[in-house]
């Protein structure tokens, strides 16, 4: 099942619960950073800066390249950190960006999940660093 308007804030929990670990001391802890967490973030929303002011639901090639761009992006980060390979791999960000294509609509449900995946990182006590 993918991405609705009616599941994204729901998905978003269940994937940042299942990142919870006990440490040695049985707390609940988040290894995943907020830093990592918010840089995916920010590569999403300068994308959605651009796009909310496009009038047509279909995108244009621009935006379609500047898409998988982000995917490759997210790809790279989840290379270089296990925690956000882990995060991106439950969060099935890269199959969520593979779906967008040129459709306006999907991009901005993606977007407001992604802001909720780092919201409920937040509130389930996800560390900065």
């Amino acid at each position: 099942m993918g991405l609705t308007s009616e599941n994204y804030v729901d998905e978003a929990e269940r994937v940042i619960k299942t990142l919870i670990e006990k440490d040695r001391s049985g707390r609940d802890v988040i290894r995943l950073t907020t830093s990592k967490i918010r840089g995916i973030l920010s590569l999403v929303t300068e994308l959605y800066n651009d796009i909310i002011h496009e009038p047509s639901n279909k995108l244009g090639e621009e935006y379609v390249e500047r898409i998988q761009y982000l995917r490759l992006r997210i790809a790279y980060e989840a290379g270089r950190d296990k925690q956000v390979a882990e995060f991106v791999r439950k969060s099935n960000l890269l199959g969520y960006v593979k779906q967008i294509k040129d459709n306006k609509k999907l991009f901005l449900l993606f977007t407001k999940y992604v802001e909720a995946l780092v919201a409920y990182h937040k509130y389930y006590g996800g560390k900065d660093a």
